[in-house]
């Protein structure tokens, strides 16, 4: 049966709260989850859309969050977020957030999350893996919030590594570091770091990253008056992944499902991949 399921669970022996999205041809709809809630909402544009609602709680030291989005060949999805997330204090631990997408041919996936707050005292961890099949799309924000108003901001390496029909596509590591409530970049209201990542097509923006392969990043540092600029890069990288279905012969759809379905893949959190940072610009 072809089923969407978003399946949510506490590793027994890591600690690790696990959330599946998977979405598998256009058949019914399970879903299933205790910490991050899902519901599915209604179709639009022939995309399925899912509401997720994050932990209650703020992420503490320990805390370990793994996202799994799996979009078969030729479907669509659009998560929505109903609450962002925020990351307190740890006394000197560290938390990790990791997020792991996985589209099949032609599938698109859109998900402009909402903020993620880094308080004076976190140490946050965050790690999205992204692989494309050929011909998929996929729109990522992330909005990372540097401390509330008058206060320091905490500590967050941030990375995202992508790779299109097996190909490397993007790797990046930001690592940004505590900061005094007075440095000149927060108190001139500089507190969102605000990045738009479009993979599998490109996004003719003035000031945006092009990268070597089918791909445009879009950042921002600023506050909430950025969001505007955002709000239309936005917009205009979902018409660019929306316009056009491309074509997908029969030996190309063969191809995606054993790409999605290979036996024994590991997870992004599942193997220690060498690293290799790259910094935009």
């Amino acid at each position: 049966m072809d089923v969407l399921q978003a399946t949510t669970r506490t590793h027994p022996d890591a600690g690790a709260t696990r959330t599946r999205v998977v979405v598998t041809g256009d058949g019914d709809v399970e879903l299933d989850g205790d910490v991050a809630r899902a519901r599915r909402l209604p179709d639009e544009h022939g995309r399925v859309r899912v509401a997720l609602l994050g932990p209650a709680g703020p992420l503490g030291a320990g805390g370990d969050v793994r996202i799994a989005v799996d979009v078969a060949p030729g479907r669509s999805l659009e998560l929505v977020e109903l609450t962002g997330a925020a990351a307190h204090d740890m006394a000197g631990g560290r938390a990790t957030w990791m997020v792991d997408v996985r589209l099949g041919a032609d599938a698109v996936l859109l998900w402009p999350s909402l903020p993620f707050l880094v308080a004076d005292g976190a140490d946050v961890l965050r790690l999205t893996h992204v692989d494309l099949a050929p011909g998929a799309r996929v729109v990522l924000r992330e909005t990372l919030v540097l401390g509330r108003p008058g206060e320091r901001a905490g500590r967050v390496r941030t990375t995202v590594r992508a790779r299109r029909a097996a190909q490397p596509l993007l790797a990046e590591t930001v690592v940004l570091e505590p900061a005094p409530a007075l440095d000149p970049l927060l108190a001139d209201g500089g507190r969102h770091l605000d990045t738009l990542l479009l993979l599998g097509a490109r996004l003719d923006l003035p000031g945006a990253l092009q990268l070597e392969g089918e791909g445009t990043m879009v950042r921002t540092v600023g506050g909430p008056a950025t969001d505007a600029h955002l709000a239309g890069a936005l917009t205009a990288a979902v018409g660019v992944v929306s316009s056009v279905v491309p074509p997908r012969s029969r030996s190309t759809a063969h191809d995606a499902r054993r790409h999605n379905a290979a036996p024994g893949r590991p997870r992004a959190w599942d193997t220690d991949r060498p690293e290799v940072a790259h910094h935009g610009g």
